[in-house]
Parts: structure tokens; sequence; C-alpha cells
């Protein structure tokens, strides 16, 4: 079976599918919410007073930054990472330049407390500024400048960095510490953990409003040409962390799913199997996940179960009958009698 594998997550090929996947990671939940603050009597905009973590799971060749605050859009300028360098959040009056800058430093060799002391040395207010940092070797460093807002802090250790500003207290980085250490699964998975521990400890004592969560890993980005496995926002609603624990699903189905596909496409048809099994766990009832599942099981060469996803495939969605008649990849089902009777219209 050695001819090229159809593209079968394309946008274009299987719009119902690739629109909806292809559009999920870059999900903003908006809602009108308006407010007012007076924390200081500085002229300028109030920075994004928040909480956020860095952190790397090296076994999984993954980096990450999770981050909550009352300020709109907070993804938009705390979380930077790249696969093989590190992450940033960059907050409190938020220098957004630390991001990328931070992340050229990493890769030119400097540790993450190196990098804090360039970047705070050449700043012109870096009294004001917070960072967290985590290198790919998983070194990390945590600053906070003296003149951030209250309470403000953070904790750090080996392979994560915990800061925060305009906090209802010390227990915010302490709480989010230990749900991040004493959590299981996927680096996201302890992000999110951390985070929602942060904002039960009281989180940013103004409220919420935005979150994001962002993970990298090489290749691990829609066709393998970016590292973005996990990327999504809550960029302005009442309840930020319900939407971002129902967009991290969504993202971890497609994560997994993606996974399955690349190494589909690469003939290694038993070590995407895995994946595509892990996906129909956790989307059971989408017929897309469980169309490709059959594909993926018949390549490994298990038949019989090729045809049950298939069948669940079709039930939830008959609009797919008329693609699985043709399909070249479930051509080894053709002339099976109740392959043949699944794709009757």
């Amino acid at each position: 079976m050695n001819r090229p594998r159809q593209d079968r997550r394309g946008l274009g090929r299987r719009s119902a599918r690739g629109l909806y996947f292809g559009l999920i990671l870059s999900v903003t939940i908006i809602t009108t919410i308006s407010y007012s603050h007076d924390l200081t009597n500085d002229t300028r905009p109030l920075g994004p007073a928040t909480f956020s973590i860095v952190a790397r799971d090296g076994a999984a060749g993954e980096l990450g930054v999770a981050v909550a605050s009352r300020f709109f859009a907070v993804g938009s300028v705390v979380p930077w990472a790249k696969a093989g360098v590190g992450a940033v959040a960059t907050q409190a009056f938020a220098n957004t330049s630390f991001g990328w800058r931070g992340l050229e430093l990493l890769e030119n060799g400097l540790t993450p407390q190196e990098m804090v002391d360039v970047l705070i040395r050449g700043d012109d207010d870096p009294g004001r500024r917070q960072l967290g940092i985590v290198s790919a070797n998983g070194l990390s460093a945590t600053y906070t400048g003296e003149g951030c807002l209250s309470w403000a802090g953070g904790r750090s250790g080996p392979d994560y960095a915990i800061q925060g500003n305009i906090l209802a207290g010390q227990a915010v980085v302490s709480d989010m510490e230990r749900a991040f250490l004493e959590s299981r699964g996927t680096l996201a998975e302890r992000l999110y953990a951390a985070l929602v521990a942060g904002e039960e400890a009281g989180g940013d004592a103004r409220g919420k409003q935005s979150a994001a969560l962002l993970v990298v890993r090489e290749g691990a980005g829609y066709g393998g040409y970016t590292d973005r496995a996990v990327d999504i926002r809550v960029d302005d609603h009442a309840e930020p962390f319900e939407k971002l624990g129902r967009l991290l699903h969504l993202a971890l189905v497609n994560d997994n799913w993606n996974k399955a596909w690349t190494l589909f496409t690469r003939l290694e048809f038993e070590q995407a199997l895995p994946h595509m099994e892990r996906t129909a766990e956790l989307a059971p009832e989408h017929a897309e996940v469980l169309y490709d599942l059959a594909v993926i099981r018949l390549a490994a060469g298990l038949r019989e179960k090729a045809l049950e996803a298939l069948s669940r495939s079709l039930k939830i969605n008959p609009k797919l009958r008329d693609q699985a008649a043709v399909d070249e990849d479930l051509a080894g089902l053709r002339n099976d009698p109740e392959f043949e009777r699944m794709v009757q219209p």
C-alpha cells in the first residue's frame, strides 16, 4: 500500500471537518463586558495584571504557557513559545518585545536567568515588568519588578515558572505550583489545572475576563508546518475558565487527530492507530473521527474493527456514505456484503 495518501484533513477536500477543526484552534469567545478600574495614579492604561505559568514536558518535547487576567485578550500579549527553544510569559506593564526577544536569546544559548538579566538591563521601566521563562532543557526563571502592583510575585522550579500581579494573594501562585506538580496528563491539561487552581485561590484581584493556553511541539501544527499543538484563547467572557476548558477538550481531540493522520500519511499505520483510538475516546460521537478511525484500523489490518467504526460513523452522519463508497482508503472493504449495505443510499 505504497501510494500517496489522500489529504483527508485538507480544507478543500473535506470542508465539514476541515473548517470545523481548522478554525477551532483560532476560536475566540466574545461577549460584551464593560468595567472600570482605578488601581494606580499612572495615566497610562493598566497592563495585563495577571497570573501565568510557563512549563515544559521533556518526555513529550512540549513547551507551553497558560495565562488568565481581568484584561481583554490576554492571550494576544502574554504567551510566547517556540518548540525546541523555550516559553515566555511577559506581563504586568508588559514589554511585548520580551517575548520574541527572549526566545531569540534562549535560542542563542542564554539561560532563562541570563535572558532576564539582559532584557531588564536594557529596559526603560524594569520595575514594572514581570516575566516567566522556561527553556527547552527545563531551566526556569521568574522575575517581578519592585513596581508591580500587589500582590505580586512568583515561584519556579525545574520545568516551570509561575508568576502573577494584582492577585488576591500569594496562595494564587502557590496553589498553581501544587496543582501543576501533582496533576497528571498532557502538558496542556496540567497547565489548565494550574490555571484553574490559581482562580480558585482568588486569581486576579480585579476579577476575570480572558484566558489563553499555548503548547508547542516540533511539527505539531496542521500539516506539520508549524509547532502549535494547542493554541486557544477566550478573549472576553464572564466565565473564561469554563470556556477555555471546553476549547481545550476540542484542541486535544484535534492534536491527537493530527498526530494520527501525520503518521498515517507516512504509511506508519500501527504507530498511527493508538493516536486515532485516543481521538475516538475523546470524541466518541464525532462522525468524521470515527470514519478516520475506520480507515486507520483497516490500514493496520483490523478489518472487523474498521467495519464497526465505519458503521457508527455512517449512522451519525449518513452523508458520508457517498464518500465511503468511492474512498480509496476504504478500497479493502469493497465487495464485503456488510460494507456494501452500509454505503447503500
